[in-house]
């Protein structure tokens, strides 16, 4: 099964299993899932709700933890919950469903999209003695790769492969997710968005889509800049970005609408002396907010620096929670997408070969059905710097932020050019 989002193949997948163990003989039932917490929290789950509906059933069979048997034959009627350590190998992996055998054998995999290669193997090879088996496997299409991506596609002539959409369009959508929903992510995100493609659509999202944004739109913003009349009306932000270690930079960035000027940038400065050059920014641009990086704690300085010298910045940590979770995974991936979402619309950026880098190498992948970015060490590593640029240029995307007041300019007009103090 190939899904979108909400249609109901868990309760599908305990429907199976249920009707294996209830009408084959001394059958083997092996279930699994991208982590021990999903299984435990989803088929598992469902599979006592089921039972717990059917007299029968609950007369019949006893509901544990980890482990489904029939009364009268516990040892060699049953169904068992399978998982992998978060550590595993690929060995380790592939043991999680290695040495089943039965003439009746059924293997569930649920959330299948980013379960590994390993496991799947060892499944298909305890298909090869039995009377009748079956190998059922449920996901959203998050990754391409992977045992659900190789079904769907270049296997797909070996499975009955079931394509179940929330399309509100399509006459053969499910009827379990609401139309209304589905039509406002559309409206939200857009038709071609990931997001929408994989949790509406039921559908993998084009491998050019893995990274961020291509080089040709990040040129294209570099070689955009915006008068100051042309931003006026837009609030004042200062993203700052804290250095790690010796190896990165601090960086202060400031972006008015759509424009983001040119970027400060620090090494081996202390909290005090990081507190001070921002206060002096956020006094001399009179900025409505500013945002700083507290991943890890190594802002904590400036931040209290800043407090002391009476302004009230806001705290952000990389690793919170998204504002739109049900999208994205932790805040950090939330306002890179808001920026590339920023970009689309006509941002300009400083013309940087680091900002270059760390737009068009980034690539975002899918935790269950939220988009992530990759881990900045791995983007380190990529790059051979740390993204320090582009992660406080980010940070002016944290959270919303007022506009200026308007002038008072009725105030002005009345004043004689005698009357002008320019030491006032």
């Amino acid at each position: 099964m190939q899904a979108s989002k909400g249609p109901g193949k868990t309760a599908l997948l305990s429907w199976i299993a249920w009707n294996f163990l209830a009408t084959r003989p001394y059958p083997k039932i092996a279930a699994t899932s991208i982590t021990a917490d999903t299984l435990a929290d989803t088929l598992w789950t469902e599979m006592a709700k089921w039972q717990t509906k059917s007299p029968f059933l609950m007369a019949a069979f006893e509901w544990q933890k980890t482990r489904i048997f029939c009364r009268e034959h516990p040892e060699t009627w049953w169904m068992s919950a399978r998982s992998w350590s978060k550590t595993a190998d690929a060995n380790q992996q592939a043991n999680t469903l290695a040495g089943l055998h039965a003439d009746y054998i059924l293997f569930l995999l649920d959330e299948v999209g980013g379960i590994p290669d390993a496991v799947m193997a060892a499944a298909e090879a305890a298909l090869s003695s039995c009377v009748e088996g079956h190998l059922i496997i449920a996901g959203n299409p998050t990754h391409l790769s992977g045992p659900l991506y190789r079904a769907a596609t270049t296997e797909r002539r070996l499975w009955h492969v079931t394509e179940i959409t929330s399309d509100p369009d399509d006459p053969r959508r499910s009827p379990r997710v609401s139309i209304q929903w589905a039509r406002e992510q559309i409206e939200k995100y857009g038709r071609d968005n990931p997001y929408v493609l994989i949790n509406i659509f039921g559908k993998f999202p084009p491998s050019s889509l893995n990274v961020l944004i291509g080089p040709d739109e990040v040129k294209e913003c570099f070689c955009r800049y915006y008068r100051e009349a042309d931003v006026a009306g837009s609030p004042r932000v200062l993203g700052v970005d804290v250095a790690r270690d010796g190896g990165d930079a601090s960086v202060i960035a400031k972006r008015q609408g759509l424009q983001v000027f040119p970027l400060r940038k620090f090494r081996n400065i202390d909290g005090i002396q990081g507190a001070g050059l921002v206060a002096r920014e956020w006094q001399d641009w009179n900025a409505q907010a500013c945002f700083i990086d507290m991943t890890g704690g190594f802002g904590a300085s400036w931040f209290d620096q800043l407090r002391t010298l009476g302004r009230s910045p806001v705290s952000v940590l990389f690793s919170a929670a998204a504002v739109q979770s049900e999208r994205y995974y932790n805040k950090r991936t939330e306002m890179y997408f808001e920026c590339i979402e920023w970009i689309k619309r006509g941002g300009a950026l400083p013309e940087s070969p680091e900002i270059m880098g760390a737009l068009t190498q980034t690539e975002y992948y899918f935790k269950g059905d939220r988009l992530i970015l990759e881990p900045k060490e791995l983007i380190k590593q990529k790059l051979g710097y740390s993204p320090d640029e582009m992660d406080a240029i980010v940070m002016t995307f944290a959270a919303p932020v007022s506009p200026p007041a308007p002038a008072h300019r009725a105030r002005q007009l009345h004043f004689a050019a005698t009357d002008w103090k320019p030491f006032d």
